[in-house]
């Protein structure tokens, strides 16, 4: 789908019809039409490399890895998540020297992230211009700097509307914020498992999606497709769906107002590779009701948020319509 986008505050924009196309390509289509930028077809990937990672943080019980596909497009670093060991060692021969246009047409899913997320990092970095609000993550330790990124996060949720929130790749800082805030959780993550409190993870996240109030779902589900069952389940019902991206952190705020409500865009490198302080970028999510909502002041990030949208289009990016797909909800990086 390539049609000109409609801005947030046209007729166009109120009445979208439904549409089909999964986020990513209807998203790609409009880059490739010049919706964001020049022509992807004229910018070329000069670096392609991976970031593999392991950690056990001190007093948890389990630990995990990260694999990170990441490509640089001028000082712009786009980045997508797999499954460690599942990237074919040729995919980074495949990036370097391919124009966008090329990679967006490759046959990995994490390719296609990976050169949009680079493109739109380069075309459109974060900040104020673009309607996100800059959060300073101190320096320290990787599980005091993800429970700092995880109050941020949880606080893009309007909490004292919320019963239950359907978390989609578990993080278990993000469900001890919830905890905190007396709101209960569905964990839900691909390989399953349970959390540090012995709570089962559930494999089947659209099965629990009538279950929950709210959504708090990994970028990692737009890398390995199953975005699109909570798009549709969130436009059709109008629950908060929060995204926090590292995965895609460029490309997933290109859906507020059409399902998403807010996204925590986090773009390489990541908190959990550099011990300084690093920033996330907060798009839409203050509280609707203006109560538990936000990160704690003082021990966190900054309590300002950038203002709520729950409606249709977001400053400086165009509306994209109603996201319809199938599938499993996947697993997120911690």
């Amino acid at each position: 789908m390539t049609a000109a986008p409609a801005s947030a505050s046209s007729p166009a924009a109120a009445d979208a019809p439904a549409v089909t196309a999964p986020a990513l390509d209807l998203i790609a289509g409009r880059a490739r039409a010049g919706a964001y930028g020049p022509d992807p077809a004229g910018q070329r990937i000069a670096l392609a490399f991976t970031t593999s990672q392991a950690v056990r943080h001190a007093g948890r019980a389990r630990g995990y890895r990260n694999e990170v596909l990441g490509l640089r497009l001028g000082a712009a670093v786009g980045s997508c998540a797999v499954e460690p060991g599942e990237l074919p060692a040729d995919a980074l021969t495949d990036c370097v020297g391919a124009t966008v246009a090329e990679l967006l047409d490759h046959p990995l899913t994490p390719v296609r992230v990976a050169a949009l997320d680079t493109y739109l990092m380069h075309c459109r970095p974060h900040g104020p211009a673009r309607g996100a609000r800059p959060v300073a993550v101190p320096a320290g330790g990787s599980l005091e700097k993800s429970r700092t990124r995880a109050r941020a996060v949880v606080g893009l949720l309007p909490l004292a509307a919320v019963r239950r929130v359907l978390v989609v790749g578990v993080v278990n800082s993000l469900l001890e914020q919830l905890r905190s805030h007396g709101v209960g959780y569905v964990p839900c993550d691909l390989r399953g498992g349970a959390t540090e409190w012995g709570e089962p993870v559930e494999a089947d996240a659209v099965a629990r999606l009538d279950d929950c109030d709210a959504i708090l779902a990994s970028g990692m589900t737009l890398g390995n497709g199953t975005l699109d069952p909570l798009l549709a389940h969130a436009r059709a019902t109008g629950k908060p769906l929060v995204l926090f991206a590292q995965t895609g952190s460029a490309v997933l705020p290109c859906l507020l107002g059409d399902g998403v409500s807010a996204v925590s865009a986090e773009p390489y490198p990541f908190f959990w590779l550099d011990g300084g302080p690093t920033v996330l970028h907060l798009y839409g999510g203050r509280p609707l009701d203006g109560g538990r909502g936000g990160p704690a002041s003082g021990d966190g990030p900054s309590g300002d948020r950038p203002s709520g949208d729950g409606g249709r289009g977001h400053p400086g990016y165009p509306h994209t319509g109603c996201l319809r797909g199938e599938g499993p909800a996947g697993r997120g990086a911690r």
